[in-house]
């Protein structure tokens, strides 16, 4: 076992686990992280990614080594605040771009690296940037409405998780 140190959710914390350990079994198993999904534990549906250092992630492939001194947002960590939305999460809601909800916390999470990185409205833009996460449940309409209509949602870029987190403490 060893001690890996870094920022989760804008919070620091600790954990002692084997450096091999996949970051998807700490964060759900050793913090109760429990919002990031496993889908395939392969890489391939996206429905466990989160933001390492502000860029999205399969945390089913990336050893807890190697996010020592780094930055990971969750899906619980998307939210300025206890009682307030990520616009992302306002849109999913307002369009109906979520449905099962396996693939949810890693579109949300796709989409707020989309974001943060100055993405906008374009669709084909759009759906590059979620190609990596695959929803059994929809034709992508919805969600690809979801992530345009937080594009165009003043205050909606802000590095969630990255090193130059802005958001509300």
């Amino acid at each position: 076992m060893t001690t890996f140190r870094f920022t989760l959710n804008r919070a620091p914390v600790e954990v002692d686990v084997p450096g091999m350990r996949r970051l998807l079994d700490v964060l759900r198993e050793n913090l109760a992280m429990t919002g990031t999904k496993e889908g395939c534990g392969e890489g391939e549906c996206g429905a466990c990614t989160v933001l390492l250092d502000g860029l999205p992630v399969d945390s089913c492939l990336v050893p807890v080594c190697q996010v020592e001194g780094a930055t990971v947002a969750t899906i619980e960590g998307l939210a300025p605040g206890e009682w307030a939305l990520d616009p992302l999460q306002t849109a999913f809601l307002e369009t109906g771009g979520a449905q099962c909800g396996i693939c949810t916390p890693g579109m949300l999470m796709a989409a707020r690296a989309y974001l943060d990185a100055g993405g906008g409205t374009d669709e084909d833009a759009i759906r590059d940037a979620i190609a990596g996460n695959l929803c059994r449940c929809t034709g992508y309409t919805k969600i690809v409405e979801a992530i345009a209509l937080a594009a165009s949602t003043p205050g909606s870029q802000r590095a969630v998780g990255g090193a130059q987190d802005g958001a509300d403490e």
